[in-house]
C-alpha cells in the first residue's frame, strides 16, 4: 500500500510504502529508500517503533545528516581523500566529510527519489546513477527491494549492473531503538566477529585487520554496547552467496531481539555518539552491514570494484522476536 508522503520544493511527489505480515510493520519511503518505522511487538504484546525516525518529509530534509533510515550510496562508509584510481584512472568525488568522501557525496542515495513498485509482500525501488555522480565513474542501475518474509523479518536485497568499471558498497543506515517508547540504553550486542579495522583520527581504516580479543571490541558473547564506537567489524563468516545470521540486539526491558543475516564481510557499529537535535547523543545504533570502508585504496580488503560484464548483488534480513 502507498500514500503520498509529501513534496519536495521541485515538485517532485514522495510516497510512502506500508508493509505489514507477522505482526511486523514496515514503513519505506521513495526518498532516499528510507525505512522510517518498524513496529514490532515486545514480550508482552505490546508494539511500538524501534527505529528513529521523522513523522514527516521535512525533518529528512532539515536533519540530511544522521542518514535515519536511508539507502546509502554508490559507496557507504569513508573513501580517504575523496578519491580513487581504478584501472590508471582517478576519479575526484565530493569531499563531504572533511577531505573524505562519506555515504556516496554531497548528494547521494539517500538524498534520491526513487521509483517504486509492488512486490509479492514489499516494493522495489529502483533509479540509475548516471555516469560521473558525484564524480563516480559509469552508469549504475540499480534496485533495492524491501519485503516481508512469512516470519515479520525485514529483508532487504540490492542489484546493481554498471556500463563502466565502478566501485559500489551500498547499506542501510536504520538506527535501532529496541526498547521503543522508553529511555535508549541498555542494548546488548553479540557479533560473529574475531576481528576490526582500526582507524585514524579521520575514521579510515589503516589497513590492519586487529584481533577483537581481550579489547572493547571484543562482542563474540553478547554484552552490553555502551558508547564510542564507529568502526567496521571483519565478519568471521566472509562473503557468502546467501546471508549468514552474523548479530544480535537484545533490549532486556522489552524483550525485544533484532537479528542481523547478510552477505556482506563487514559491520559498522555506530553507538550515535553525535547524533544531534531533535534526537540525543547514543538514541540509536546503526548496524550497517557493508563491505569495507575504503577498500579502493586497501588491496588487501574483499573488493568494491564492478565491472560491465558482472551484477552486484548483497542482501541483508532484519529479524524481529523477544526473549524472556
Amino acid at each position: 500500500m502507498s500514500e503520498l508522503f509529501g513534496t519536495l520544493s521541485d515538485g517532485t511527489e514522495v510516497h510512502r510504502w506500508t508493509l505489514e505480515r507477522a505482526g511486523t510493520r514496515v514503513r519505506v519511503l521513495t526518498y532516499g529508500g528510507i525505512v522510517q518505522s518498524v513496529e514490532v511487538p515486545d514480550r508482552a504484546g505490546r508494539t511500538a517503533d524501534v527505529v528513529l525516525g521523522f513523522e514527516g518529509l521535512d525533518g529528512y530534509l532539515r536533519h540530511p545528516e544522521p542518514y535515519l533510515g536511508a539507502l546509502v550510496g554508490r559507496y557507504a562508509n569513508r573513501i580517504a581523500g575523496a578519491r580513487f584510481t581504478l584501472d590508471g584512472h582517478t576519479h575526484a568525488l565530493a569531499p563531504n566529510n572533511g577531505p573524505n568522501c562519506l555515504h556516496g557525496g554531497e548528494r547521494g542515495f539517500d538524498k534520491r527519489v526513487w521509483e517504486a513498485e509492488p512486490v509479492g509482500h514489499g516494493v522495489r525501488l529502483t533509479r540509475v546513477s548516471p555516469h560521473g555522480e558525484e564524480g563516480f565513474p559509469g552508469r549504475l542501475e540499480i534496485s533495492a527491494t524491501y519485503t516481508l518474509d512469512a516470519s515479520g523479518a525485514l529483508r532487504i536485497a540490492y542489484e546493481a549492473v554498471t556500463d563502466a568499471p565502478t566501485v559500489v558498497n551500498l547499506t542501510n543506515h536504520s538506527y535501532f531503538s529496541l526498547g521503543g517508547d522508553t529511555a535508549p540504553g541498555g542494548h546488548e550486542l553479540r557479533l560473529a566477529a574475531s576481528r576490526f579495522t582500526p582507524v585514524d583520527a579521520d575514521l579510515i581504516p589503516t589497513g590492519e585487520s586487529a584481533d577483537v580479543t581481550g579489547s572493547r571490541f571484543d562482542f563474540r558473547t553478547a554484552r552490553a554496547v555502551g558508547s564510542g564506537y564507529d568502526h567496521n567489524f571483519v565478519l568471521d563468516k566472509g562473503v557468502t552467496d546467501t546471508p549468514e545470521e552474523v548479530a544480535e540486539l537484545h533490549d532486556p526491558v522489552s524483550g525485544r531481539l533484532l537479528t542481523i543475516a547478510t552477505t556482506e564481510p563487514g559491520l559498522q557499529l555506530y553507538t550515535a555518539d553525535h547524533l544531534g537535535d531533535p534526537f540525543t547523543a547514543g538514541a540509536g545504533i546503526a548496524l550497517e552491514t557493508q563491505h569495507f570502508p575504503d577498500s579502493p585504496h586497501q588491496p588487501g580488503f574483499p573488493s568494491t570494484e564492478l565491472r560491465p560484464d558482472e551484477v552486484y548483488r548483497s542482501e541483508t534480513v532484519y529479524g524481529f522476536g523477544v526473549r524472556g
